[in-house]
């Protein structure tokens, strides 16, 4: 079966900081033939990073902490334990962008980054795609509140051992999706990370 789609009609309907687009349009079928015209919003919002922050001589991982607004429908966990993330910017890579947001966001030089993996976070009905890095740093001085003021960034970074983050995850303290797949990752793969970091700065 050859798959198809085609987009009958495009329309924005909101145009801010993010962007709303609904469609029309029809697909094929896996039982053959092309379904019925069907519409779809699109919440737009371009390619972003996200990169956990792990030191593996102290075996800690940074954590940060900040209001979002998504969580508001439950206000008394508004405030979401999270990993550095961010938006690439056009023209930026995101390589860069991890290094940026991880200066911004943590206070956090990374010494060295690796691909953990890309995905899509909600395909549903956004369009967001992640790309997921691990970031080697120092995390003897981190800590304390930083973010940039012009961007109303008001975040608490901390640093704590892997098995307390990995008994938040395990609890449900961290809900965000991101930084529960990202410990799940270093959860496999930490002995082996550990080997090819420990001793080769």
């Amino acid at each position: 079966m050859k798959r198809q789609f085609e987009i009958l009609n495009k329309e924005i309907v909101y145009k801010g900081f993010f962007r709303m687009e609904v469609y029309r349009l029809k697909h094929t079928l896996y039982a053959g033939g092309w379904s019925e015209e069907i519409s779809r919003e699109l919440f737009v919002r371009g390619s972003c990073i996200a990169v956990l922050l792990y030191d593996p001589d102290a075996d800690k991982v940074v954590l940060i902490e900040q209001f979002r607004a998504g969580a508001m429908i439950r206000p008394e966990r508004a405030w979401l334990v999270e990993i550095v993330a961010g938006a690439i910017e056009e023209g930026e890579t995101a390589e860069e962008v991890a290094f940026r947001e991880s200066l911004e966001e943590a206070g956090c030089e990374i010494q060295e980054l690796i691909t953990i993996n890309e995905f899509y976070t909600t395909p549903g009905g956004a369009s967001e795609r992640i790309t997921l890095f691990c970031g080697r740093v120092d995390s003897a001085k981190i800590g304390g509140v930083h973010g940039l003021d012009e961007e109303h960034e008001d975040i608490w970074v901390r640093t704590v051992p892997f098995e307390e983050a990995y008994h938040m995850v395990q609890i449900g303290e961290i809900e965000s999706a991101i930084p529960i797949i990202a410990i799940q990752w270093l959860a496999l793969n930490r002995q082996q990370l550990q080997q090819q970091w420990i001793n080769t700065l």
